[in-house]
């Protein structure tokens, strides 16, 4: 399976995973139990889904019937907004490895560069954006104190890695200056219409690796109801072209899009054959030409963006 070698460790992360964003709760372990089943070893979950005790069965009863064992799955998760204090950290890590039934995540990553306050899990987990009446509270803590924490992870044992989501390169640079261990990967919204070209460029200057979510573009949003109009890319002239041209499905086109310039992939689909075809996406190449065409689609269009949310909460502006 394709992989990228991540700096720190050495350790190999599949190109292409499994995203669990979205996964119902009531499906959720049997989707994970055959994504495994049809080979996929990186499942990419987080405490904001609300699905890590069953991504966790799914885990189990595949590792139980001898389809893998621990060592052979790459598992993230991530730290959600009102974790950030420092002694929030690992008690909140420490909670979501046992929902997932594990001893360590592969690899952890702060979700937002955003500090909201606290919310004892007992009160409500997870406890997305709002407090109990409905508004946003933020809360006064530095990355350098989230980092520095995320760091003491690694030290315990309790992930092998840690990166970053949804930061944009100010951001980074400034971990940067502060690391003990650098970030190992960047996760964030990439597709077609958001190609982020000088913030992957970044990243490879300091050989941060990449993964694209919402690799799909609209589709993703549009049962949120938060897809702004856009048209879809799985039904784009220029996407359904290349699809025909390889006999792909336009689906594999955009993760190739993608996976071919070493940008990690973590589709989801509930669907058995989708899901396998997703997988195979690695199987042919896309001319200089065809990258360049996909690439032109950018309009700088970022569906996921907590501005929408609270005014306060424009990180990429």
């Amino acid at each position: 399976m394709a992989s990228i070698i991540l700096k720190r460790t050495q350790q190999k992360m599949p190109l292409v995973g499994f995203g669990l964003w979205k996964v119902t709760k009531s499906t959720c372990a049997d989707t994970v139990y055959n994504a495994i089943k049809a080979g996929y070893r990186l499942l990419d979950g987080a405490g904001d889904y609300g699905n890590e005790k069953e991504a966790g069965e799914g885990v189990r009863r595949a590792i139980a019937d001898g389809l893998v064992k621990r060592e052979d799955l790459f598992i993230t998760s991530k730290l959600w907004n009102t974790f950030h204090a420092h002694d929030h950290v690992k008690q909140i890590t420490k909670m979501q490895l046992g929902l997932w039934g594990i001893d360590y995540f592969d690899l952890f990553l702060i979700h937002f560069p955003v500090a909201l306050r606290y919310v004892d899990p007992s009160h409500r987990y997870p406890p997305e954006w709002f407090g109990d009446d409905g508004k946003v509270y933020l809360q006064n803590t530095p990355m350098s104190e989230t980092w520095g924490a995320m760091e003491e992870l690694v030290d315990e044992g309790l992930t092998k890695n840690i990166g970053l989501s949804n930061c944009q390169g100010s951001l980074i640079l400034d971990v940067l200056r502060y690391a003990k261990y650098e970030p190992q990967v960047l996760q964030v919204e990439l597709h077609p219409y958001l190609s982020q070209e000088a913030l992957v460029k970044l990243c490879k200057t300091f050989n941060i690796a990449v993964t694209a979510y919402s690799s799909f573009g609209p589709q993703s949003y549009v049962e949120l109801g938060i897809d702004k109009n856009t048209p879809s890319l799985l039904k784009h002239n220029v996407t359904s072209a290349m699809a025909s041209a390889h006999g792909k499905t336009e689906a594999q086109v955009l993760l190739r899009w993608a996976t071919q310039r070493g940008i990690a992939v973590i589709p989801k689909s509930n669907d058995l054959g989708r899901l396998v075809a997703n997988l195979e996406c690695n199987t042919f190449d896309l001319s200089e030409s065809e990258l360049a065409a996909l690439s032109a689609l950018n309009i700088n269009l970022r569906l996921n963006d907590p501005a929408d949310i609270d005014g306060r909460l424009a990180i990429f502006a």
